[in-house]
C-alpha cells in the first residue's frame, strides 16, 4: 500500500476513536465511530481478495446497521429527555436500543455472528486492529452509558456470550476464528459486570487488550495462521513458543496467571451481589474456551512436526524483542492485585 495512503488511514482510526472517546455529545460519537469504521476498511480490502472483499462488506454492512441504530436511539433519547449529554441518565427504551447497537459493535453474542468470518478474511495484523483498537471507542460509550442499561439485558448477553464464544470456538483450526470466539466469550464477562461494576469492566478490558494483543504480535511474528502450522513453532523458536503457551493460558483465565485477576475479581463481585448462581454458571462456560486453548497450547509446545524444519534455531531474534514487555505482563500481573484494586 502507498505509505501516504496508509499514513491517511492509520490518522484517522486515531482521529476517530479519539474523537468519540473524548465526545460528550452523541452526535460527536457518533461522527467517531463512522470515521473508524470507513478507516478500516481499505485496509481489509489492500488484498484483492474475494474472501477479504466478503469481509469488508459484512464489516460495512454490520457497522452500518449498528451506527444508524446508535443515531436513531440518541435522537429518540434527545427528544424523550431533552438531553444529548452521553454521561447523564438515559430513558430506559432509548438506553436498551443504544446498548444493543454498541453490542454489535463489538461482537457480543447473539449479534457476534459477522466477527469470526470478518476476522478471517482479514490479514492477521488487520485482525490485530479489529480486536483491539477498534473496540476502544464502543467500549468506552458503553461504559459510561453503564448507569442506564437494564441489568437483565446485560446478564443475557454475557452468559450467552461466554457459552457462544466458548462453544464456537471448539471445533476451529484457524487461529483468527479461535481469536474471534475468544473475544466473543470475554465481552461477555465485560458485559455481565457491566451494570454491578463498571470499573471491572475496565479492569477486564484494559487485560483483554493486553492478552490479545501479545498473542497477535506473536503469531504475526511466527506468520501462522492455523493451528497445524503452530507445530514447527517449537523447533524454530522454542523460548516464544514456550512464553505463548503460558500467554494462551493467561487468556484461558487459569491462576497463577494475569488472565485469572479478572474473573475472579467479577466471580467475587456477582457472589457478594448474591448472584451465585449466575456466578456458578458463567465460571462453567469458561470450560469451554478452555479447551480450545489447551488445544493450541498443546499444538504449539506439546507437538513436533513430522519433518523438522531446516532452519537454524532461533533462541535470540532482535525482531521479536519487541514482544517481551507485553508478554511478562501478560503472565506476571496477578501479584500486583491489590494494588490494582486501589487504583480502580
Amino acid at each position: 500500500m502507498n505509505p501516504y495512503a496508509l499514513s491517511m488511514i492509520v490518522s484517522s482510526l486515531a482521529l476517530g476513536t479519539i474523537l468519540t472517546l473524548s465526545s460528550y455529545h452523541w452526535i460527536l460519537a457518533w461522527v467517531g465511530l463512522e470515521i473508524n469504521t470507513l478507516a478500516i476498511i481499505p485496509l481489509m480490502t489492500k488484498t484483492p481478495h474475494p474472501r477479504a472483499i466478503e469481509a469488508a462488506t459484512k464489516y460495512f454492512l454490520t457497522q452500518a446497521a449498528a451506527s444508524a441504530l446508535i443515531l436513531f436511539s440518541s435522537i429518540l433519547n434527545a427528544f424523550t429527555m431533552g438531553e444529548w449529554a452521553i454521561n447523564v441518565p438515559s430513558h430506559p427504551i432509548p438506553a436498551t436500543l443504544l446498548s444493543i447497537a454498541l453490542a454489535m459493535k463489538l461482537g457480543v453474542a447473539p449479534f457476534h455472528f459477522w466477527l469470526p468470518e470478518v476476522l478471517q478474511g482479514s490479514t492477521l495484523q488487520t485482525g490485530f486492529i479489529l480486536s483491539t483498537w477498534q473496540k476502544l471507542a464502543p467500549m468506552a460509550l458503553l461504559i459510561q452509558l453503564s448507569q442506564s442499561v437494564n441489568l437483565t439485558l446485560m446478564l443475557t448477553l454475557g452468559l450467552l456470550s461466554t457459552i457462544v464464544g466458548g462453544w464456537g470456538g471448539i471445533n476451529q483450526t484457524q487461529i483468527r476464528k479461535v481469536l474471534a470466539f475468544s473475544s466473543v466469550a470475554h465481552l461477555g464477562w465485560m458485559v455481565a459486570i457491566l451494570k454491578i461494576s463498571p470499573s471491572l469492566t475496565l479492569l477486564n478490558f484494559s487485560l483483554y487488550i493486553l492478552m490479545t494483543s501479545t498473542l497477535f504480535m506473536t503469531f504475526i511474528s511466527l506468520n501462522t495462521k492455523n493451528m497445524y502450522e503452530l507445530s514447527t513453532t517449537w523447533s524454530k523458536t522454542p523460548t516464544l513458543a514456550a512464553l505463548s503457551m503460558l500467554s494462551l493460558l493467561s487468556l484461558s483465565g487459569l491462576p497463577p496467571l494475569t488472565g485469572f485477576l479478572p474473573k475472579w475479581l467479577i466471580a467475587q463481585e456477582m457472589i457478594k451481589q448474591d448472584m451465585i448462581a449466575f456466578a456458578l454458571m458463567i465460571l462453567l462456560s469458561t470450560l469451554l474456551s478452555l479447551f480450545f486453548y489447551l488445544r493450541l497450547t498443546y499444538s504449539m509446545s506439546l507437538t513436533l512436526a513430522p519433518n523438522l524444519s531446516s532452519s537454524s534455531l532461533l533462541w535470540f531474534n532482535p525482531s521479536k524483542n519487541i514482544l517481551a514487555s507485553p508478554m511478562i505482563l501478560s503472565l506476571l500481573l496477578l501479584p500486583l492485585t491489590p494494588t490494582i484494586m486501589v487504583i480502580i
